[in-house]
């Protein structure tokens, strides 16, 4: 069954960024704080969906396959609006950058990985890295917009650089795990899918 609550939860952190977008996008603090309130509930729906999901045993394909979408639907359309904008600026736009590629390596490396039926799941410092980018991507929209002590500008951008050097590690591990793979398939070994496959990050 494809229409049940986990799965209402990721398509509604795809149903907010046309909100949220345009709530950066006319810009003054009443709108980046609705825009940091929408951010903020499609961020919680990331880990709620997984939960109740496997909670409530309604796990599926299609839940599979939209939630990575979602995510990485969520974190490039924020670093995109932010960076065009102005709210990312200077070197901090490389750390954006970084991600971003990353997620297309990794969408490229999981479609690859997914042909020859070997998993990903997701990795302990992968963990880390998602939860410093989310927060890291929450003060930098409402930036200068917060109060001044709290400093939300500037823990922005030092959390995008610590997403972005986590990003590089668990990256890392993911190619040399799909180089590797692809070196079995290319010698002739198919690879069997495993019940406890590598844990690396998606």
């Amino acid at each position: 069954m494809l229409v049940h609550l986990p799965n209402l939860l990721t398509l509604s952190r795809i149903v907010v960024l046309p909100p949220l977008i345009a709530c950066l996008w006319i810009g003054g603090e009443t709108f980046r704080w609705a825009a940091l309130a929408l951010y903020a509930l499609a961020s919680i729906t990331d880990y709620f969906d997984g939960y109740l999901a496997r909670t409530l045993d309604v796990q599926s394909a299609f839940g599979r396959l939209l939630d990575p979408i979602a995510d990485k639907l969520l974190v490039g359309a924020c670093l995109l609006i932010l960076s065009a904008l102005g709210y990312i600026e200077g070197w901090t736009v490389l750390a954006g950058l970084v991600i971003l590629l990353r997620e297309i390596l990794v969408s490229g490396l999981r479609e690859f990985l997914a042909e020859i039926r070997v998993g990903m799941p997701v990795s302990g410092l992968a963990k880390w890295k998602t939860a410093i980018q989310m927060l890291a991507i929450g003060f930098l929209i409402i930036g200068t917009d917060a109060p001044a002590w709290t400093q939300a500008q500037l823990v922005g951008e030092v959390g995008l650089w610590l997403a972005a050097g986590f990003t590089l590690l668990t990256g890392w591990d993911y190619l040399r795990s799909g180089l590797k793979h692809l070196a079995s398939v290319e010698a002739g070994h198919s690879p069997q899918p495993t019940p406890k496959p590598e844990q690396i990050s998606p």
